[in-house]
């Protein structure tokens, strides 16, 4: 059995390096990418759940819309601050009179800034809407 002795040239190991360089960029790229994509579902969770309190509060309230919008901006400090949110951010809507039956509807809009910036754009527009039937007062 004849050994086979591999050499190593400098030029084989220069190679392997770019190689190596090119495939951990792309990889580091992607994972960038995914991670940022996470940070705004979390966020668009939050502004669901938020939008969800004001939908809950408006149930019992519909004529109240500063009470909803309180409601909102007090539901949540971290990761999203809602106490910073306009009132053309939350938007709440009544479908027909405001009494049993009725459909509220609490809408938050805003714009997620990417850490990642790469990925087509500078932000992402964020939609988070909750529907909730009025429970009271009665008609």
């Amino acid at each position: 059995m004849k050994r086979v002795k591999f050499t190593n040239s400098r030029a084989d190991r220069g190679q392997s390096l770019v190689e190596f360089t090119l495939g951990i960029s792309l990889i580091l790229i992607m994972m960038a990418g995914v991670l940022d994509l996470g940070r705004a579902y979390f966020t668009f969770l939050s502004l669901r759940d938020a939008a969800q309190e004001g939908a809950l509060y408006g149930s019992l309230a519909p004529p109240d819309t500063a009470g909803i919008r309180a409601r909102v901006r007090e539901s949540s400090g971290w990761p999203v601050d809602f106490s910073t949110f306009s009132d053309a951010q939350i938007q709440v809507n009544v479908t027909g009179p405001a009494c049993t039956g009725s459909e509220i509807k609490v809408t938050l809009q805003m714009d997620f800034i990417m850490a990642a910036p790469f990925l087509g754009g500078q932000t992402l527009p964020l939609v988070a809407e909750a529907i909730d039937t009025v429970l009271q007062p009665a008609c």
